[in-house]
C-alpha cells in the first residue's frame, strides 16, 4: 500500500518544489518510512541515468554565432544616464519604509498566507470529492455509526453530530489528506448543497473563525481544544458561520 506522503510530498519534495515548512515535515516523515526512502532513492537512480544518457544534442557554434547575433541586433545602443544622488537617496529612504513596515506586518503576514494556502489546500480536495466516483468513506445519517468507523480509521476522536434539526443533515464522512497528513471529514447538507467539514489534531491555540473564499467556495477555519476545523462548501457564509457555531458547542 503507498504512503500518504507517496501521493502527495514525494515528488514536490524531489523537485525542490516544497516550502521549508514541509521540507522539513517530509524529512521527519522519511526517518521512519522505509516506503518513501526507496522511491526517492529510485528517483535519484532514474535522474542519474538520464543525465548520463546524454539525450540532448550541443548548439553547434554557426547555430549559436547566429543566435548571439540577434540578441546583439536587438541590444539597445544608448547606455543608461546616470541616476542623480537624490535618485539614490529617495530609494533608500524607501527601501528604509518598506523595512519597517514589514518588520511590523510581516509575522501576521505569514499566518495569512499560511492560511490562504492551508485552505486553498482544503478548497481543491473539496471540489475533487464532489467529481462522481471521487468520493469514498460512509455513507449514513448515524453519527454513532460514523463515529465508529472513524474510531478504527484516526487516532482522534472526531465529534461527530447529526444537525437535522438545525437544517445541517449529517450525510457521512471520508478520509482525506491535507499537507501530507490524514485528516477526518465529516459531510453535511443544508439546502441541498453539500459541506464537508475538514479536522485534525494539532498542538497549536484556540483561536477564533477565521473566513475566507476560493475559486467560489467559502471557507472558514477555526481550532479549539486541540482541533482543527475548517469547513467549505457553495453555500452561503452565513450558513457555515452557524455550522461552526453548532460544531463548536458540542465539541
Amino acid at each position: 500500500m503507498r504512503c500518504d506522503f507517496a501521493d502527495s510530498l514525494l515528488q514536490g519534495y524531489f523537485d525542490g518544489e516544497l516550502s521549508g515548512r514541509r521540507v522539513a515535515e517530509f524529512e521527519r516523515h522519511l526517518r521512519h518510512c522505509a516506503h518513501c526512502a526507496a522511491e526517492l532513492a529510485d528517483l535519484d537512480l532514474l535522474r542519474d541515468r538520464l543525465q548520463l544518457a546524454q539525450l540532448y544534442e550541443p548548439a553547434t557554434a554557426s547555430l549559436r554565432w547566429r543566435i548571439n547575433a540577434c540578441f546583439h541586433a536587438i541590444a539597445p545602443q544608448t547606455s543608461p544616464s546616470k541616476p542623480l544622488l537624490w535618485h539614490w537617496l529617495a530609494a533608500a529612504a524607501a527601501l528604509l519604509f518598506i523595512a519597517i513596515v514589514l518588520g511590523r506586518v510581516g509575522p501576521r503576514l505569514r499566518v495569512d498566507d499560511y492560511q490562504s494556502e492551508l485552505a486553498g489546500e482544503i478548497v481543491d480536495a473539496h471540489v475533487h470529492s464532489l467529481q462522481p466516483g471521487s468520493m469514498t468513506g460512509i455513507a449514513s445519517s448515524d453519527q454513532h455509526f460514523v463515529q465508529g468507523w472513524f474510531e478504527a480509521k484516526v487516532k482522534f476522536a472526531v465529534p461527530v453530530r447529526n444537525f437535522t434539526d438545525q437544517g445541517f443533515a449529517l450525510k457521512g464522512g471520508r478520509l482525506d489528506i491535507v499537507e501530507g497528513r490524514s485528516v477526518a471529514v465529516l459531510v453535511y447538507e443544508r439546502d441541498g448543497r453539500p459541506i464537508d467539514v475538514f479536522m485534525w489534531y494539532t498542538r497549536e491555540p484556540d483561536t477564533s473563525a477565521r473566513v475566507g473564499s476560493r475559486q467560489g467556495f467559502q471557507w472558514i477555519d477555526w481550532r479549539k481544544g486541540k482541533m482543527e476545523f475548517c469547513a467549505v462548501s457553495d453555500a452561503d457564509r452565513a450558513d457555515l458561520e452557524q455550522l461552526h457555531k453548532l460544531i463548536d458547542s458540542s465539541a
